[in-house]
């Protein structure tokens, strides 16, 4: 055991907490801070309202520890400066208030600078691919000397000092992800030939530098960690071998823990793993650091609901549980898992769409796909309504349901008009795949919800004779697949991809899938993993155009573990009896096909809208009614709507 956590671990007041709760907030750029690193209003109450949620302990987000080449992207928190530590110490304040453990990250980006700018600082003039291909040669990292490796290693130490003196008690040491420190360790992207290179010993040397440094500076009345990849997932990077080595000469020299996770940001689906991934992802890795060690382990990475954590810490995987996306998808999971309450956690997807694509490619702050209250915490908070309305909402899918919730916790007498028997309208079908089974507790989590809330809910199609009591109506219609006139679109074999998914048609052996948008390259991936022999005919130069990044990536992964055929820049032409008739750049061809699957988009359906509009009738539109989107956009239109009324 180290020096430092046996206090942790004792009776007090950090004790009591972290022996009642081994759930932390794991650490992740929200891009809310000001430009100059300073900690800003809306990072102050984003972290209260995590802390307010149960975790033990939060870890704010990565922190550059100098003013070179440290930081990595937009509104970055800073700790590099002593002008720093009075908005860091008001955000411990903030989070120790509300009953949390306050820690914080201190990092350096290495080639990983989302900045796209010089300077770039790394251990070799290795380029992290995605900067080439944006920014060319910018990219490449200056090779740094032994005196530059020398003044990183004490700017972490002075961070370290800093974050003591703001008052956070605990001090992590980015040690993974792609980020510097992993840029010396992996031989991926080290390629010296020095002191600092080759063997695991000298690829080691900073970490152990850095962690000696910031002894020197805080001392031991403060838990200092490490963050580390288990393995960076590089075919010619570090294997959790080397990890488990690095941990073991960390733990001799007296780290209090280490946090395990896994890849980098080139690859990326295993460290942000999206949800066609394994649940829990890079928990073996610290099972097996774990085995190996005495001080404790922090086990993370796609951890989504109690039962997973519970099966973690009782099976001795880890000690601690990180929640990184998890608390974005809701901030209160540790006191709903602490109350046993699963049913009502409003559980991540791991669709990266409001996290990942919107800070690291978009340049935005971090929200959640099914939370709009992140990054607008004291701006979105549902309040009682001014006047008490009668309200229908027609139709019960994501945005449906969420918009039914949001009216009724306001005070709304709401009913939630709904034609099928089975709520969530396409949620059903987009989780029909295995590999998009994360939304099918979403989809209970919303119809748990609406129950929970006492909301009439009537089993049939909404007419206008239906809403003529109601004050406001909300038409969460959906919409419907998009039918274009092809030759042939109306024979026997032609069906579309929803029909596909719900099983309302028999396939056979052969199968066409016309448009590899998102919809039609998961249908099709879902039948080639299914045994079909599958072709995906797309217009465009390359299918999953509208996909997150992650997934593509993870999809081409699993595409190319398949026998499907993929035809870009290809055209249908006509449908026959038995196949198809396309178009690509080398001409015409015939595809033979038991059946062709269509999923060419879809179009809005705003027939009711339209009557009650015409009508005189107060009404709104939501989710795929306004234009067909993804489940951020349902839920997200759904929640502002349902806010103003």
């Amino acid at each position: 055991m180290s020096k430092m956590f046996p206090h942790l671990f004792t009776p007090g007041k950090i004790g009591d907490i972290l022996l009642k709760n081994r759930i932390l907030k794991a650490p992740q750029s929200t891009g809310m801070n000001n430009m100059d690193g300073s900690v800003s209003e809306r990072a102050i109450r984003y972290y209260r309202d995590q802390a307010a949620g149960g975790a033990g302990l939060i870890i704010v987000e990565y922190a550059y520890v100098d003013d070179i080449a440290s930081k990595s992207a937009h509104c970055h928190l800073g700790i590099s400066s002593d002008e720093h530590i009075p908005g860091l110490a008001w955000l411990a304040q903030n989070i120790e208030e509300m009953g949390s453990v306050p820690g914080v990250q201190i990092e350096h980006c290495g080639r990983q600078r989302f900045l796209g700018t010089q300077p770039i600082w790394g251990p070799s003039e290795t380029p992290w691919p995605k900067l080439w291909h944006t920014v060319g040669l910018q990219s490449v990292p200056h090779a740094m000397t032994i005196e530059e490796i020398d003044f990183v290693v004490k700017r972490f130490g002075d961070a370290a000092l800093r974050a003591k003196l703001a008052g956070y008690k605990l001090i992590e040491i980015h040690g993974a992800h792609g980020y510097l420190l992993t840029n010396f360790f992996s031989p991926h992207t080290n390629k010296r030939g020095d002191l600092y290179g080759g063997s695991l010993e000298n690829r080691s040397r900073i970490y152990m530098e850095i962690y000696q440094e910031i002894r020197k500076k805080v001392g031991y009345d403060v838990a200092v960690t490490i963050r580390l990849s288990g393995t960076d997932y590089e075919p010619d990077g570090f294997p959790v071998e080397d990890t488990i080595a690095l941990s073991k000469a960390l733990e001799a020299e007296g780290i209090d823990a280490i946090h395990v996770s896994g890849g980098d940001h080139h690859t990326m689906i295993h460290q942000v793993t999206p949800m066609s991934l394994s649940l829990c992802h890079n928990t073996w890795a610290a099972e097996l650091v774990k085995k190996e060690l005495h001080i404790p382990v922090i086990a993370s990475g796609s951890i989504t609901m109690p039962q997973y954590a519970e099966d973690i810490i009782a099976s001795g995987k880890g000690d601690f549980v990180g929640l990184g996306r998890p608390l974005w998808a809701d901030p209160n999971w540790p006191i709903k898992a602490q109350e046993d309450r699963p049913e009502d956690i409003r559980p991540c997807i791991r669709c990266n769409e409001g996290c990942l694509e919107r800070t690291f490619f978009r340049y935005q702050a971090v929200t959640c796909a099914v939370n709009p209250l992140i990054s607008r915490e004291g701006e979105l908070k549902i309040q009682p309504a001014a006047k008490k309305r009668k309200i229908a909402v027609v139709g019960a899918g994501a945005a449906g349901m969420e918009a039914a919730r949001v009216l009724s916790l306001r005070g709304h007498d709401v009913t939630l008009f709904e034609a099928s028997k089975i709520k969530g309208g396409l949620l059903n079908e987009a989780s029909v795949p295995d590999f998009k089974a994360d939304i099918r507790p979403l989809t209970q989590s919303l119809i748990t919800a609406i129950k929970k809330t006492g909301i009439a809910v009537v089993e049939k199609k909404a007419e206008l004779s239906d809403l003529k009591d109601f004050d406001a109506v909300v038409c969460a219609t959906g919409s419907l697949p998009a039918n274009p006139p092809i030759p042939g679109s109306d024979r026997k074999i032609v069906c579309n991809a929803l029909d596909a998914l719900n099983n309302k048609v028999s396939l056979g052996k052969a199968v066409v899938v016309i448009g590899g948008g998102l919809v039609g390259s998961e249908t099709a991936i879902h039948l080639a993993e299914n045994g079909k022999d599958v072709t995906l005919v797309e217009m465009l130069p390359r299918i999953m155009n509208d996909v997150a990044v992650t997934d593509f990536l993870a999809y081409s992964e699993r595409i190319a573990k398949t026998n499907m055929r993929v035809k870009t820049s290809t055209a249908l032409m006509e449908v026959l009896d038995n196949g198809v008739v396309v178009k690509g750049n080398k001409g015409t061809e015939t595809i033979d096909a038991d059946n062709v699957i269509l999923a060419l988009g879809f179009v809005s359906e705003q027939g009711l809208y339209n009557k009650l509009i015409a009508d005189g009738k107060e009404a709104y539109l939501i989710g795929d009614a306004i234009a067909p989107g993804k489940i951020m956009d349902a839920i997200h239109t759904a929640y502002r709507v349902a806010l103003r009324l």
